[in-house]
């Protein structure tokens, strides 16, 4: 009971936790940390080095409007594309494994996080994790926001940035198949 309390403690701080972060620096690969902010998501490929860590790059859900990516930047497809530049930016890299570092963040099922991690592992880069803690492939294109804007519609709820940037949300699972399908190409 006592190592719990401590454990919140520790994330209630925002600590560092280094039992957990020891054995993430006894793997002696790279790490894939994904973090998220109220308005992006943010994957980083971080090496262990004696003088402290190494960011080595950041791929940031704000590189997709470079792309041309209209549809929301903080939502799953956002993530899982930021993920999947990121995973082809690491193997060009020549980073071909990589362990996952969640930080402070809960490991939830389905979660933005592990939308990123599965874009990281199908630009090419094997990062050990369980499929099934994965989204499904109609969250990761989007199909859920789709549904949940033709339940809602008529309602005051709106999908203002959406509509800012002249996207139909309807429009998103067809948007995320062209920019998957963009950043294959990328060399």
């Amino acid at each position: 009971m006592g190592a719990k309390i401590q454990i919140v403690n520790v994330r209630r701080k925002e600590k560092t936790n280094y039992r957990k972060r020891l054995r993430v620096l006894l793997a002696r690969k790279p790490r894939i940390v994904i973090r998220k902010s109220l308005k992006h998501v943010y994957v980083q490929v971080v090496r262990n080095m004696a003088e402290g860590d190494q960011v080595l790059f950041t791929m940031s859900s704000k590189n997709l409007q470079k792309l041309g990516w209209k549809a929301g930047q903080k939502n799953l497809p956002s993530a899982y594309l930021t993920g999947l530049m990121a995973g082809k930016k690491a193997k060009a890299m020549g980073i071909n494994d990589a362990i996952l570092d969640l930080g402070l963040n809960r490991a939830v099922k389905g979660a933005k996080i592990f939308a990123a991690l599965k874009g990281v592992v199908d630009g090419g880069v094997r990062v050990p994790h369980s499929d099934s803690i994965l989204p499904g492939e109609d969250r990761i294109s989007g199909k859920h926001i789709v549904q949940h804007a033709s339940n809602i519609k008529g309602t005051r709820v709106d999908f203002k940035a959406y509509a800012k940037n002249n996207v139909k949300p309807e429009d998103l699972p067809k948007l995320f198949d062209e920019m998957k399908n963009k950043i294959m190409r990328m060399q």
